[in-house]
């Protein structure tokens, strides 16, 4: 279940496309989040990103990377509470079901969700988990890029 971290990935930006506006639901900055799947087996990954004003949305929007394309056409993300309800199809045409809640505030995003699948035509279910935080109003400067090694 190689595709699975991907998948860990497109989960940790659910949410609604369009009118949500970023001071109703998270702040830009630097974020640290942290992906895992719990079940059918368990792998986690952390990672840290920078989230512009302009990628606020894209991050509550965009639930699709490199091996996944989603689209959720139950998503709620109100009040402080995340619901959704959706597809994501892999490049290789498999599709996944997710099914997830959870909550946010302007410096947290916390996400559970219910995957399902079939592999080999075998149902596969499992669940994964987001837990995002701001750890800095700005982003640190990029790396420095090294200069090109000479032959």
């Amino acid at each position: 279940m190689k595709a699975a971290p991907a998948l860990l990935i497109a989960l940790a930006a659910l949410a609604p496309a369009g009118a949500v506006q970023a001071a109703t639901t998270i702040l830009p900055g630097y974020w640290e989040s942290t992906n895992r799947l719990l079940s059918p087996i368990k792998q986690s990954k952390t990672e840290k990103r920078c989230i512009t004003p302009a990628d606020v949305d894209k991050f509550l929007a965009g639930p699709s990377n490199r091996h996944y394309a989603c689209t959720y056409p139950t998503k709620v993300f109100s009040g402080g509470r995340i619901t959704l309800k959706g597809t994501c199809v892999s490049k290789k045409g498999r599709k996944v079901a997710v099914q997830g809640s959870g909550s946010y505030t302007p410096t947290s995003f916390n996400l559970t969700a219910e995957i399902a699948t079939e592999f080999l035509g075998l149902d596969i279910a499992g669940k994964a988990s987001t837990e995002a935080r701001r750890i800095a109003d700005a982003c640190p400067p990029p790396e420095p890029t090294p200069p090109a090694a000479a032959n």
